[in-house]
């Protein structure tokens, strides 16, 4: 009869499996992807590096794990406030200035998600997660164009434009990492966002 785990270790296994992810996520936001080595993280978890292989396949595969969870949670909120009452144009401005200002607070994870360098299987995931992000930006603007409120246009053009231009922004300032000039940048990252859907002036904030 095959060996089975039991709940118990099952359990244990799963705890494990959690806490190095956690731990993996706090050395990638330290250091980035390049030097978050398998010896690194299983130091900050505090087990031995074979140890790590147990719970993934390799390196790049932890790594996979640790920004599906950390861009996927920052869609999720993207994707809430986007959603909110409002009208498209009022929930555009606070969609961008949500997501500038979670990456601003946590800039070393920011920047691993949206420009360090990184292993390919990251690098896929990351187009993956823009997709998704414009997919968003993207709802929302087609629901202005449908009101009224923005100009016509190619809808999901303007989307893939908001999002690469909100992440070459955040770019240069996440990687400083001397937490200035925050609400100030916020203030023209919106104000941008805003002309580039086309919103009049007496609607943007």
């Amino acid at each position: 009869m095959a060996y089975r785990k039991t709940p118990a270790e099952i359990s244990r296994l799963e705890a494990a499996r959690e806490h190095l992810v956690a731990c993996a996520t706090s050395v990638v936001t330290e250091v980035g992807w390049s030097q978050a080595s398998v010896t690194a993280v299983a130091d900050s978890a505090g087990m031995a590096a074979g140890s790590v292989y147990q719970h993934f396949a390799s390196k790049a595969a932890l790594a996979v794990e640790v920004f599906r969870r950390a861009a996927g949670r920052e869609v999720e909120v993207l994707g809430e406030v986007l959603r909110e009452p409002g009208t498209p144009v009022e929930r555009l401005a606070r969609g961008v200035e949500v997501f500038a200002r979670r990456a601003l607070e946590n800039r070393g994870l920011a920047y691993a998600l949206l420009a360090a360098p990184a292993d390919p299987a990251v690098g896929a995931e990351r187009l993956d997660y823009r997709r998704r992000y414009r997919a968003l930006f993207a709802e929302v603007v087609h629901e202005g164009i449908e009101d009224g409120l923005l100009p016509a246009q190619n809808g999901d053009i303007t989307a893939a434009a908001l999002t690469g231009a909100v992440g070459e922004v955040l770019v240069d300032p996440l990687g400083a990492g001397d937490g200035k000039t925050t609400e100030a940048l916020l203030t023209e990252l919106v104000a941008m966002a805003l002309r580039c859907a086309g919103a009049p002036p007496a609607q943007r904030p």
